[in-house]
């Protein structure tokens, strides 16, 4: 016992040493004047101040004003990382999900999480379910090399969707500048189908045999275009598919001839019963296995649109 004791005295006096030696520990300051020294980690501070559920509730709530990243939180306290689209048309977008094809030549394989990773399977007519579940993968950062999720896809309640067509594995800093395709819709189409993409898949459900062609086609918008037009969008899928549909909309859920269910029709309506040549995801079984995967059938489509990530907004 007298031994413990004294080598806890022992401890005592050489703390009292080290800091008769060291003095007393003074933390450096991060402001000068009320302004950072540090300019990043003041925009960082600025950004963990404007924690909301969406990029718009940034910007009207805080005012801000710079794309970037942004921490966001769910309903229930989840937080994440988002990235904020706050200039095009006014900005307050949320990129919520990315849908990139990592094998253009892979029907419904492995990476097809926006249609089925489980093959071509009439006994899986949903697929993996990705468009209506609450599964979450992926990073804003890397949504351009990868397929993406947050938690906003389903948590957000919003009037509008946005659409970048993204050339893959490009860094973020340049997502705007090199777009193929980007437009908005303004039609506040998503408050009749509860919010968000979430609730308008339950609505219109992605599953082999639940419809008909066009008798059975879910919303569309009319969209504004931010990079291209009506005729260039037309061309990214190429000539011969170029009459079956109208260009100038977004739409969503429809079916093909042999009753697959198809997820998102970027910039078109489609006008005839061959939407697998220019819409994407979808359900788990097509009739022709050679359609199946989240780029579908785009064999006619030009190597800018198929080797470019789909990015999805709301607002």
């Amino acid at each position: 016992m007298l031994c413990f004791v004294f080598f806890l005295m022992c401890l005592l006096q050489l703390r009292h040493t080290m800091l008769g030696v060291m003095g007393a520990v003074t933390p450096k300051p991060i402001i000068i004047n009320g302004t950072y020294i540090n300019p990043e980690l003041g925009k960082y501070h600025a950004r963990l101040r404007t924690i909301a559920r969406s990029c718009l509730d940034i910007k009207e709530k805080h005012g801000a004003s710079q794309d970037g990243m942004y921490i966001l939180t769910t309903e229930s306290g989840t937080y994440y990382q988002a990235f904020c689209d706050m200039t095009t048309a006014g900005g307050g977008w949320t990129l919520v999900a990315s849908v990139h094809e990592n094998n253009i030549n892979g029907k419904c394989s492995l990476g097809d999480r926006w249609s089925s990773q489980q093959g071509n399977d009439q006994n899986l007519p949903e697929g993996d379910g990705t468009w209506a579940n609450t599964v979450t993968f992926g990073t804003a950062e890397a949504s351009t090399s990868d397929d993406y999720k947050n938690p906003g896809y389903y948590d957000i309640s919003a009037q509008d969707v946005a659409v970048w067509h993204i050339p893959n594995n490009e860094q973020q800093k340049s997502w705007t500048s090199s777009a193929i395709l980007r437009y908005h819709t303004e039609s506040q189409f998503l408050t009749e189908h509860g919010g968000n993409l979430y609730h308008l898949f339950k609505k219109h459900p992605l599953k082999f045999g639940a419809g008909q062609c066009q008798s059975d086609m879910g919303p569309s918008s009319p969209v504004v275009y931010d990079t291209g037009d009506k005729d260039s969008t037309a061309n990214l899928y190429g000539p011969s598919v170029g009459k079956e549909f109208e260009s100038g909309f977004i739409s969503f859920r429809v079916f093909n001839a042999d009753q697959a269910a198809l997820a998102m029709c970027s910039g078109v309506k489609p006008a005839e019963c061959n939407p697998q040549r220019y819409c994407i995801g979808g359900g788990g079984f097509f009739s022709d296995r050679q359609q199946c995967g989240d780029f579908t059938a785009l064999d006619q489509a030009s190597k800018h649109l198929t080797q470019s990530a789909v990015l999805l907004f709301y607002r």
